[in-house]
């Protein structure tokens, strides 16, 4: 499946990391939209109704935890990948029961193309 035309929603509170990954999605053939915390990716959602949601943990006012049931609940085919420094077997399980798809580390960024491919894949199925 090829990603041109998709779309991802990058959520994040740290502008850098927002600008690197819609830079790597772009590159990649992924339209991108971001918003800088989880309430303003719920309003930028709504408009521009994403593929795939990559959404941080670790944000002010409501986290990726708090967000992602959110997400789900509003959008409940869409793959969501929490992008985090805090990826271990633990959270992955809170993770996935909040409605999250897949937890990626954020020490891994370069392999977060090919596991989002490979999860519109899945989900398109």
């Amino acid at each position: 499946m090829s990603p041109i035309s998709k779309r991802v929603l990058v959520v994040d509170d740290n502008a850098c990391v927002r600008k690197t990954l819609c830079e790597l999605f772009t590159s990649a053939g992924y339209e991108c939209v971001e918003a800088e915390n989880a309430a303003r990716g719920l309003e930028r959602a709504e408009h521009a109704q994403p593929d795939v949601i990559v959404l941080d943990f670790s944000m002010p006012v409501m986290n990726g935890l708090e967000a992602a049931p959110l997400f789900k609940k509003r959008f409940p085919r869409t793959p969501i990948v929490m992008f985090t420094m805090f990826a271990n077997e633990s959270f992955a399980r809170t993770a996935k029961e909040a409605g999250v798809d897949e937890v990626f580390s954020k020490d891994r960024a370069g392999r977060l193309i090919p596991k989002v491919g490979a999860l519109l894949e899945t989900s398109q199925k």
